[in-house]
Formats: structure tokens, C-alpha cells, sequence
């Protein structure tokens, strides 16, 4: 029998309220009426997981059948959880507009607020699970809350985005499904039947005894399945149509939070494999995939007329780049993959901070009916220009630095690569500036209604981004270096 020492023990109390604080809000919530006190709720109960994951850095409990805490999720929880947290600060200003002008009901209210907590749940539990089949079920419930948001608003164009998304969704999910029970099949022989064979720390341990034939098989279903929750083209096209007619904070938490934990899903399976010498290399399908969705959602930006729908294809674009940094993989694309993704999360989501808003003062979302944001709107319109700037990946800022090391990290290694990535960043560069020339800059068009909203998580994100660009914390270097060593080759 282990015996449980007390950071053993802080650190289950810790995941459980992780798992619980969520959990119990989802149900309060779908009970409470009334705009402001369940607005507050939702952002306190957020602040309460950030808080807690927080205190991961501390503590952690010895992992289980069930549930895991390691470097490499503590990564992807602290993120998910502080995103999680502004993003329900920004959508407590961003849903008061919705209610005043009819757009949501009371009575959709609750369930707005029911679902972000189930929502956090569910991507939490992903996170944290240490069983495969677990982690399924938490993703698929993450899709599952996020078709029924992106439909709330009950348009036409809504619940058609909402079904193409679970369409498509649940074509990804069920070829992940098969995926991962061939994991189990291929652990079976190995470890055992039961919850031990589909332990993810404990199939690590004996991955280089599995079947290679199982295992590339199982990569190639679990790569197609979540890659299509990632949004890799040509998986891609439930994402642009899910932000465009989903509420705007929805659309933060998609691009900010969901595609990561997905991509997470694909690097656990991706150590699998890299453990197994007779197994295929898992890292030249990623990179494959990555750079033509980078290449094609550069190209696509210059067609979009909705800005939401632009930015989406950036996230396609962005997520891209990370899964090509992961797949050339060793210490420094390793190291690039995780500062991009951190940087993406908080750019993209500052930037969909800023298209609400926008959207809600001059009544539309098409590119071509805003005009002048610096002028008629200043600090929504500064706010979009760096978000922009930073996405884009000008320097001095977080995403130039990550991008910086993804591209030098390949050069050393494979300079015919590096060539195509460059160009795909170069064509994603110049669709976004020549799209914010219009929208940024010039005389007004549009609404000039008055903006009634909180700055603070847009400008928060982006002052992060600003620090990461110019001076990255001992402590956090030291974190990310360990990670991708974790991840390896």
C-alpha cells in the first residue's frame, strides 16, 4: 500500500476541485435567474480554477487509473484555466449587450452560463485524465457543449453552423474512437486487459514492447480524428462557419482553449509512438499536415469578408505552425511549439475580445462595413491593431520569437521546409495587415454606438504577448524546456 505523503494529498484535493468547482456551477447556474449574479458566478468560479491550477506548480497527486498530473499538462491547464478566466470577464460585458438588444433570452442566458462551466469541465477532465478512454469521452463532451453554444443565437446560420460543426465533429471523434481502442489492443498483449492497458503513464513505460503494426495504425486514426478537433485543413471546415455564428466568447474559447486540448490528445499518442523503435515516425505526418493548413489558410484569409470568419482561418493557420513545430520535434521545435501555442491562445483570444465588441457597436461582421476603428472607436481599434500585429508576427512581440525559432529550428534541419513554412507565414502576413488597413484605419463607416465594456482581459492578454516578446522568465524557460524534453524527437 502507497502511502500518501500531504503534497500527495494537496495535490488530489487540488485536481478535484479542478473537476468539481465546474461541475457544481453548471448546475447552479442552469437554476439562477437574473443577468448580474449569474454573470459574477461564472467569473468567480473561473477565477477559482485558475487559482487552483496555479497551485499545480506546487503540488500534484500521484497519479492513478484515472487521472494524471505531469509537466505537460500542467501546461496546458494553467493556460486553458487563465483564458477560461478572462474570457468569462470579457463575456460578462460582451452578453449584457446580447440580452439588452434581444439577441439571447433570460432563458438562454442560464443555459450560456450552464454550458461555459460544463464546457471548462470537460476540457479540465481531458486534461487530466490519465485514462485514453477517459479522455475521449472529455473531449467529446467538450464538442458536444460547444454545438450547442455555437447555435444558442437559434438563426438559420447558427444551427447550420451548430449541425455542420457536430457532423463533422462526430466523424472526427468516431475515427478517434477506433483509434484509441487499437492503443488498447495493441497494450493488451503487454500489460494486461483492464484500466491498466489504457493508463496512458503506465502504456508509456511499455510502449516499446507494443505491436508497431497496431500502434501506426492507431496514429493514423487518432491523428485524422482529433486533428479534425484541431481544425488541420483539410479537416478544417466545421471552424470558420462555429466562429462566425457563435457568440463571440465562444469563439475565444475555441480558438484559445479547444483546439489545444485536442492537440494535446495527439501529443500524448505522439510519445506512444516516439517509445516504440519499430513503430513509424509519428513527426513527418504532423509536419505534413501542419504546413498545408498553414499554406492553405494563408491563401484563404485574402477571400474572407466576415472578420470572425478571417480570424478563424488564422487560428487554422496558427495551429498549423504548432503542429509542425511538434512534429519536427527535438529540444528547440519542442520548445517553439509550446511558446507558440501559449502566445496564440492569448493573442487570438485578445483579438476576438476586440471583435465582439466591434461587432456589438457597429452592428455587423462584414470586413467591408467597418472602417476607421482608430477613430471612431479608439482603444477597440488600437486593441485590434496589436492584436493583429501580434498575430501576424511582427517583432517585438511573443508570436515573432516563437515563429523565430520554429523557422530556425528547421532551417538546421530541413531548409526546403523552412522555405515553405516562410512563405505560408509571409502570405498569412500580408492578408491580415492589408485587411486591417481597411478596418483599422481611414474615415469611419459603420455604427459609432458607444462601447460599454471591461478592456481589461483584452489589454492583459496583449501585455503578456508584449513581455514575451522581449523577456521570458527564468522559471518559465526552465518549465518549457523540461516539457519538450518530455515530448522528445
Amino acid at each position: 500500500m502507497i502511502e500518501l505523503t500531504p503534497l500527495d494529498i494537496l495535490g488530489e484535493a487540488i485536481v478535484v476541485t479542478i473537476l468539481v468547482v465546474p461541475a457544481f456551477f453548471a448546475g447552479l447556474l442552469a437554476l439562477l435567474p437574473g443577468y448580474r449574479l449569474t454573470a459574477r458566478l461564472n467569473v468567480a468560479a473561473a477565477f477559482v480554477n485558475f487559482a487552483m491550477a496555479m497551485l499545480l506548480f506546487v503540488a500534484r497527486p500521484t497519479p492513478g487509473l484515472y487521472l494524471l498530473v505531469d509537466d505537460l499538462n500542467v501546461s496546458f491547464i494553467v493556460l486553458t484555466t487563465f483564458v477560461a478566466f478572462t474570457t468569462s470577464a470579457f463575456s460578462a460585458s460582451y452578453i449584457a449587450h446580447e440580452l439588452e438588444i434581444g439577441r439571447l433570452t433570460p432563458t438562454y442566458l442560464r443555459f450560456y452560463h450552464a454550458m461555459y462551466q460544463v464546457l471548462m469541465f470537460a476540457m479540465n477532465l481531458a486534461l487530466v485524465a490519465n485514462n485514453i478512454g477517459l479522455m475521449w469521452v472529455a473531449i467529446e463532451l467538450a464538442t458536444l457543449t460547444t454545438v450547442l453554444m455555437v447555435g444558442i443565437y437559434r438563426t438559420h446560420e447558427a444551427l447550420e453552423a451548430a449541425w455542420k460543426y457536430f457532423i463533422l465533429g462526430s466523424v472526427g471523434i468516431a475515427l478517434a474512437l477506433f483509434g484509441t481502442i487499437l492503443v488498447y489492443l495493441a497494450a493488451r498483449p503487454i500489460i494486461g486487459q483492464g484500466l491498466d492497458a489504457m493508463a496512458w503513464d503506465r502504456m508509456l513505460r511499455a510502449a516499446h514492447g507494443f505491436d508497431p503494426v497496431l500502434l501506426n495504425l492507431a496514429f493514423v486514426f487518432l491523428l485524422l480524428g482529433y486533428g479534425t478537433k484541431v481544425g488541420l485543413a483539410p479537416l478544417h471546415a466545421w471552424l470558420p462557419d462555429a466562429h462566425a455564428e457563435g457568440p463571440t466568447p465562444i469563439s475565444a474559447v475555441l480558438s484559445g482553449l479547444l483546439l489545444n486540448v485536442a492537440l494535446y490528445a495527439v501529443l500524448r499518442f505522439k510519445m506512444l509512438l516516439a517509445a516504440n523503435v519499430d513503430a513509424l515516425a509519428p513527426g513527418p505526418l504532423m509536419v505534413a499536415m501542419g504546413l498545408v493548413s498553414t499554406v492553405f489558410a494563408a491563401f484563404m484569409l485574402y477571400r474572407r469578408r466576415d472578420i470572425k470568419r478571417m480570424f478563424a482561418y488564422s487560428s487554422i493557420e496558427h495551429m498549423g505552425i504548432i503542429t509542425f513545430a511538434f512534429g519536427m520535434g527535438g529540444a528547440l521545435a519542442n520548445f517553439a511549439g509550446l511558446l507558440h501555442m501559449t502566445m496564440h491562445s492569448l493573442t487570438k483570444s485578445a483579438i476576438f475580445f476586440a471583435v465582439g465588441h466591434i461587432s456589438q457597436v457597429k452592428g455587423t461582421q462584414k470586413i467591408a462595413d467597418i472602417r476607421g476603428l482608430t477613430e471612431s472607436h479608439p482603444v477597440l481599434g488600437w486593441g485590434l491593431v496589436l492584436g493583429v500585429v501580434a498575430i501576424a508576427g511582427m517583432p517585438p512581440l511573443g508570436i515573432f520569437m516563437s515563429e523565430f525559432l520554429i523557422v530556425s529550428s528547421t532551417f538546421a534541419r530541413a531548409p526546403g521546409l523552412a522555405l515553405l513554412l516562410v512563405a505560408g507565414l509571409v502570405i498569412g502576413f500580408g492578408a491580415l495587415l492589408l485587411r486591417l488597413q481597411g478596418v483599422a484605419f481611414g474615415p469611419p463607416a459603420g455604427g459609432r454606438a458607444p462601447v460599454e465594456a471591461s478592456y481589461v482581459p483584452m489589454f492583459a492578454h496583449l501585455a503578456l504577448v508584449a513581455m514575451a516578446g522581449i523577456y521570458l522568465p527564468e522559471p518559465l524557460v526552465r518549465w518549457f524546456q523540461n516539457v519538450a524534453a518530455l515530448l522528445g524527437g
